[in-house]
């Protein structure tokens, strides 16, 4: 390992200094949280999915001097009422939920942060509302294509064939997302929650690429566990069987009207769940961005390698406002 990637840990743990609900209409409200500095440089966070969640570790990659840092449930998601929900919920239903929580909040401008879905996410705000965005920090780039969630659910297979197997034995010759959307909406809740025990495991092993087979670990078998992943399972099938409502290539010709919004790109290259080639497509369609491929890291933030660059990005756009003279490592 880059000895220079220690220089960039994740910042202490930090409480929340506000928390609470935002009703956003059509019977859903919103869960948020500020943490960081009041006065400090806006920033959002934009969790990932569909249908996760913000955690406490997701604060960490801000300095908790600089930065107030937002960071909220999406609709059916996490804390949000009612979890799991689907209807109303779409990804333009998302982009207006995030400018009423700005307006909410009283922020003027903010950096927005986003992740795997969380970084289509991102793309499709900056893309509707260029003025309320400072820059954009983005990682593991979803650019919610056919080809993409194809990828996931058939291509990666070739990389993972032995937990493929077990995750293909649920519905042999059948689509496995279409299957597991069925499964959820309609199946037996036994049937139900060996799809999304079965789509999680397989999810694991695809975050965990690279890594030994002990580190993929499946989730507790517990009615309340099961329940939360009924609930994020259920939102991401209804995202991804409808393309998260883009058309094809849609989102990547929305993210060229953002103009000269100052953006860094990072992407893990043992990343088995979205693919590195995204990045690579974003980054040719936004001629001012800046690319790192971390060699070392997959798909999950925490890989020290990604961890580090995450970090890093975070510091220097709290010093200079751009990522013009951004590098990682630095020298």
């Amino acid at each position: 390992m880059n000895p220079k990637f220690l220089r960039y840990p994740l910042y202490p743990p930090v409480e929340p200094y506000d928390q609470g609900w935002l009703e956003v209409g059509e019977g859903h409200r919103i869960y948020y949280e500020q943490c960081g500095n009041p006065r400090g440089l806006p920033a959002l966070f934009l969790h990932g999915g569909p249908g996760s969640g913000c955690t406490p570790q997701q604060r960490r990659f801000f300095d908790p001097l600089r930065y107030r840092v937002v960071l909220f449930d999406q609709r059916g998601c996490g804390r949000s009422e009612p979890r799991g929900a689907t209807h109303a919920n779409t990804t333009a239903h998302l982009v207006r939920d995030i400018e009423r929580l700005r307006a909410h909040l009283g922020v003027q401008r903010w950096l927005v942060f986003g992740g795997s879905w969380g970084s289509t996410l991102a793309l499709a705000y900056a893309a509707a509302q260029r003025a309320a965005c400072l820059g954009l920090i983005l990682r593991g780039i979803f650019l919610a294509g056919k080809d993409d969630t194809d990828w996931l659910f058939r291509d990666s297979a070739q990389y993972l064939p032995d937990h493929w197997a077990e995750f293909s034995a649920l519905a042999p010759g059948q689509h496995l997302l279409h299957y597991c959307m069925r499964a959820i909406a309609a199946g037996p809740p036994e049937r139900a929650i060996a799809a999304v025990r079965a789509w999680v495991r397989y999810e694991e092993a695809a975050m965990r690429f690279g890594q030994p087979d002990a580190a993929v670990q499946a989730p507790p078998d517990t009615p309340e566990e099961n329940a939360r992943l009924l609930d994020k399972y259920r939102v991401q099938a209804h995202y991804l069987t409808q393309d998260c409502f883009f058309g094809e290539d849609q989102l990547l010709t929305e993210a060229t009207r953002m103009g000269a919004l100052p953006t860094v790109i990072l992407h893990g290259r043992l990343d088995m769940v979205c693919r590195p080639q995204a990045a690579w497509r974003l980054h040719r369609a936004l001629p001012g961005s800046r690319l790192y491929m971390a060699g070392s890291s997959g798909h999950s933030p925490f890989d020290t390698e990604l961890s580090a660059g995450l970090v890093s990005s975070t510091a220097h756009f709290a010093e200079q406002g751009n990522f013009t003279d951004w590098q990682f490592p630095a020298s």
